[in-house]
């Protein structure tokens, strides 16, 4: 499964070169992107069909924030193939929650959160990419345990409460360290 939009740094070309390779070894994969505008997924579409995966590929359009748990949950896998950035997707916050493997390539856009323990990480190739995919459905209890370590990231680390306490030390740190003047902070 891939979430979110289809701009061209998201790396849908990767992903569809990707399970070129993927369907090599597993005819029956399938690979379903929530997201993209309609001009987008006709695009993408022509893609996938110039990859030779069209026949894989589902385009499940732009779908309500109040459906794509429904996704997560039903995805073997959870894939970002983002070919270039520096900012983390917000997608990758949803996906660790899910509690699902996740593969994505090894840059900075990603490996700002994630590492070894909780992802797929790996070289921003198709080849790569694709031994990642295929990695983690040929070996469900590893990709289950990395997806449950996800999870306790997500849980401990990326919570609502701890950006809370995280929002807090924040600003107390910014308040103690402001020069105090008569009546309130400077």
């Amino acid at each position: 499964l891939y979430t979110g939009t289809f701009e061209a740094y998201q790396g849908l070309g990767l992903l569809f070169d990707s399970a070129r390779l993927v369907l090599e070894f597993r005819p029956d994969a399938r690979v379903v992107l929530a997201g993209g505008r309609p001009e987008q997924i006709e695009g993408a579409r022509a893609a996938a069909r110039t990859a030779g995966v069209e026949h894989a590929i589902i385009f499940a359009g732009q779908r309500p924030p109040d459906e794509i748990p429904r996704f997560l949950d039903a995805a073997d896998v959870l894939v970002s193939p983002r070919s270039s950035g520096t900012n983390t997707p917000l997608k990758i916050y949803q996906y660790l929650r899910s509690g699902r493997p996740i593969v994505a390539t090894r840059l900075l856009t990603h490996t700002q959160v994630l590492d070894d323990d909780v992802a797929i990480l790996t070289a921003p190739t198709a080849a790569a990419f694709a031994n990642g995919i295929l990695g983690a459905l040929a070996d469900p209890d590893r990709a289950r345990a990395i997806g449950d370590r996800a999870r306790r990231l997500a849980e401990t680390k990326y919570s609502y409460e701890a950006y809370l306490a995280n929002t807090r030390r924040a600003c107390a740190y910014l308040t103690a360290s402001a020069p105090q003047v008569a009546g309130g902070v400077a």
